[in-house]
């Protein structure tokens, strides 16, 4: 028997309700026969599951310190999967809970208290030699902090290549004990967890070296295939000869224009120039004598960006106009 085990210390990750899902795919799959545990002092998972009307998967009641001996008990009547749903923000408890786990799937939303966190969850699982893959869980479509949660969860550990969006069917499927897979099986959010179980399953079956458990197939865009080769073509034993390019005319260069006769700064200083408003707009100043730039460093001085010669300068401009 395997053990799928999802844990979060962030309250409101999705934990709940992605253990009853990834339970019925896994049924639906022919996984079965699955067994839920709850070991949340809420007992969401288990409210659900009585309102249920699907005989499976079945519900496993038990205290946290009988955990192991609930599991035997399963494996010895046939069960192939227990799915454990886990409380938030009790360290002690997710650490025992985890210890029995084949995978630890740990559901994150992205934002940045999750993202701070997943630390935590990473370190019981690391404790114990567990894997664990992350999920990007409630995300909204085309959002760029989505992406950049996925990013910051690779640092920490492997992130599947599912994203569940966040949409109204996943809670109102939750409220008569069903799935989105069962209440709207053609929906986005079905296909999302449909592709999600089939990526779980393939990852624990890899893990636990059950070939039984391997899925029959996947989606095209989760699978990985290796490259093949190019077909190799015999090669020549004298290369083409290549024909040489027509000569063409060489293009006429045109007239360059007369130089001009040069001229020193001296007299281009000595020559009045006219003040403008381009000439100050591009920060030319000529008055007085100057040549520089208008504003560098003064015009950063004055409170009001500009020097005292200038409001004189313009207080006379308007006299005169």
């Amino acid at each position: 028997m395997h053990v799928l085990v999802c844990a979060s210390q962030k309250g409101g990750s999705g934990k709940t309700t992605l253990s009853g899902h990834l339970a019925v795919e896994a049924e639906h799959a022919g996984v079965g026969p699955v067994a839920l545990i709850d070991t949340d002092p809420q007992g969401s998972l288990a409210q659900w599951w009585n309102a249920r009307e699907a005989a499976a998967p079945v519900f496993a009641q038990t205290a946290l310190d009988d955990l192991g001996a609930t599991l035997a008990r399963l494996e010895r009547s046939g069960v192939r999967l227990a799915v454990i749903d886990t409380p938030p923000a009790i360290t002690a408890s997710i650490s025992q809970v985890v210890a029995h786990a084949d995978l630890v799937v740990v559901p994150t939303r992205p934002s940045p208290h999750d993202l701070r966190a997943v630390g935590a969850t990473v370190d019981i699982a690391e404790g114990h030699g567990k894997p664990l893959i992350f999920v990007v869980n409630g995300a909204t479509q085309r959002a760029r902090i989505t992406g950049e949660a996925a990013v910051a969860l690779s640092q920490h550990g492997t992130v599947a290549p599912v994203t569940l969006h966040h949409r109204v069917d996943f809670a109102a499927s939750m409220v008569d004990g069903r799935t989105v897979g069962e209440a709207a099986p053609k929906s986005h959010s079905a296909r999302e967890m449909r592709e999600l179980w089939l990526y779980v399953q393939d990852r624990l079956s890899r893990l636990t070296r059950d070939a039984r458990l391997m899925p029959e197939e996947k989606p095209d865009r989760l699978a990985v295939r290796a490259l093949s080769a190019l077909p190799e073509e015999p090669m020549p034993e004298t290369a083409p000869e290549i024909e040489p390019e027509p000569e063409t005319a060489p293009i006429p260069l045109p007239e360059m224009p007369p130089e001009l006769p040069a001229v020193s700064l001296q007299e281009v200083l000595a020559e009045p120039a006219p003040y403008t408003g381009a000439e100050r707009r591009s920060g030319l100043d000529r008055r007085e004598g100057q040549h520089g730039f208008f504003g560098a460093a003064e015009r950063r001085a004055h409170p009001f960006g500009r020097r005292a010669t200038d409001r004189a300068f313009g207080k006379h401009k308007m006299e005169a106009t």
